[in-house]
């Protein structure tokens, strides 16, 4: 089979088209042949080894598919079900009048993976692997994607749709109300986390966005008020509304060492008072200064680092304005079913109903993925990206 390799770490070069065995499934595992592979920018990070978690080389990367099950791995040991942990394709025990709930609020996690047919359509969630025509994946960390949902809809739901699930529900214990910004609201995870906003219970919702075009796709998709994020302090279109808007904070005010532009706009843009939740990808400044925008018992939630920027934090700062600072990594997921399958149920029942609509940013040929990883972190593209192992 055609694989996206990597021998060693570095730029996007170091993506090298290779021929493979097809991988064989092992016990609990699924074959699957692959229709698509997914892109996050989390990829780049592993390709220049400067992720959280490290990979031995050679790696194919990529940690999601959709495709058709092939073939089934070997029962595991021991994989009799008792009927009190079968679960129906909707989460449901049998017998039971809803949702099996354990203490963590979520349905009762299955002891065993679920069972596959060969020729089921399937998405999967894989910790390396997924730049390929086929790729194994363990059961249970697969999923069906149901009729009226398509295989690029059902990736960009997957890792982006349970991460914009899990921000606003795991870690930013959204309320009813509670005023919102979504960074980078018109890439991938952020018009997710958009369109979910209002659903879930914000109120106002906060975009921001890079460009005017971004900012008015990110009002299509429900913010009530986009704003740009520049936070070098050079004066932008709008910076002098925001900096003079009611209750925005006076120019060189040092209450807050963390207060800068963006701080003075995000809170402006919530009509003069400070925000309750902040979610954010980029680090840095952006983080820093929307940190300083939060009210007591604000929440920022940061699951991503793009800028690569690290900022220092005391317990002084945190106890001094009553917030929180949360992290989220998906990848704490992978082995709780419990915390996959009932959010992706919602997330592809809203999108069947129209609801919700994954951007999708374009599918590149596997042979050009150096090419996407390229576009990729040059900010070219918005929305999700795919490799197509046909073409």
């Amino acid at each position: 089979m055609r694989a996206v390799q990597l021998t060693e770490f570095g730029g996007p070069e170091a993506l090298r088209v290779v021929e493979l065995p097809v991988p064989e499934p092992g016990p609990g595992e699924v074959l699957i042949r692959v229709a698509r592979a997914g892109l996050n920018f989390g990829d780049t990070h592993q390709r220049r080894n400067q992720y959280i978690a490290k990979h031995a080389l050679p790696v194919v990367l990529g940690g999601e598919v959709a495709g058709v099950v092939e073939r089934v791995g070997p029962p595991m040991q021991g994989s009799g079900r008792s009927a009190g942990q079968r679960l129906h394709r909707a989460g449901t025990a049998e017998g039971s009048t809803g949702p099996l709930q354990g203490s963590s609020g979520y349905a009762a996690q299955s002891l065993h993976p679920p069972e596959f047919e060969a020729g089921e359509r399937v998405i999967a969630l894989l910790r390396t692997g997924g730049y390929a025509e086929y790729a194994v994946a363990p059961a249970a960390r697969t999923f069906r994607i149901p009729d009226g949902v398509s295989d690029d809809d059902a990736l960009a739901l997957l890792i982006q749709g349970l991460t914009a699930w899990h921000l606003w529900r795991t870690s930013a214990h959204l309320a009813e109300g509670d005023s919102v910004v979504v960074h980078s609201a018109a890439g991938g995870v952020g018009s997710l986390l958009t369109q979910l906003a209002k659903p879930m219970g914000a109120g106002r919702v906060i975009a921001t966005a890079g460009s005017e075009e971004r900012r008015a796709k990110a009002l299509e998709l429900g913010a009530d008020v986009a704003v740009d994020p520049g936070t070098d302090g050079d004066e932008m279109p709008g910076d002098e509304a925001a900096a003079d808007g009611p209750g925005a904070p006076a120019a060189g005010d040092q209450r807050d060492p963390n207060a800068g532009p963006l701080t003075e706009r995000l809170i402006a843009a919530n009509d003069g008072a400070p925000v309750d939740v902040v979610l954010d990808a980029a680090g840095g400044a952006v983080f820093a200064q929307s940190l300083a925008a939060l009210a007591p018992f604000g929440r920022i939630v940061a699951y991503g680092n793009s800028t690569r920027e690290k900022v220092a934090l005391t317990n002084g700062e945190l106890l001094k304005e009553s917030r929180a600072v949360v992290g989220f990594w998906l990848m704490h997921l992978l082995d709780r079913r419990d915390m996959l399958e009932a959010p992706l149920a919602d997330l592809f029942a809203r999108a069947a109903r129209g609801e919700l609509r994954p951007r999708l940013g374009g599918t590149y040929p596997l042979a050009d993925a150096a090419r996407a990883h390229e576009d990729l972190e040059a900010r070219r593209t918005t929305g999700k990206l795919t490799l197509d192992p046909a073409d």
